[in-house]
């Protein structure tokens, strides 16, 4: 008597590794005077990290300001600037891997070529409002 085969798969319940972007592409735009911001960033929905690319155009700058409330890292993938702290400026070149401690104070410049770099960090939750608390 012959039986059909059943088969049995396993599925998984979380996320696959997968490549998201290719960096060179976007460290090739660099120097592109009308861009500025985030030009990627990672919108994978089940995460415990942000990423992005920010771009600074030829002259431009990021103000001085004190960071989020979580360590932040970035990756320069093109152009060149600096990066000034409460501690002086640090030059910024392509490869160079910067760490940005929580609530510190930064400011960001470009060089002549423009900037781009890739941020990694913790990933913040949104704020979400009650709506019942509001006014009360």
């Amino acid at each position: 008597m012959a039986r059909d085969a059943i088969r049995i798969t396993k599925l998984t319940s979380t996320a696959l590794p997968r490549i998201l972007v290719n960096t060179t592409g976007l460290a090739a735009a660099t120097g592109e005077p009308a861009v500025s911001g985030a030009v990627w960033k990672l919108e994978a929905r089940d995460r415990d990290l942000d990423s992005n690319v920010i771009a600074i155009p030829p002259g431009g700058a990021i103000d001085a300001h004190a960071g989020p409330d979580l360590d932040v890292l970035i990756h320069v993938l093109g152009g060149s600037g600096t990066l000034t702290g409460e501690r002086g400026i640090l030059r910024l070149e392509p490869g160079v891997l910067a760490w940005l401690p929580r609530r510190s104070m930064r400011q960001l410049s470009a060089g002549p070529d423009g900037l781009r770099y890739l941020t990694v960090h913790r990933r913040r939750q949104a704020l979400v409002l009650d709506p019942g608390s509001v006014g009360h």
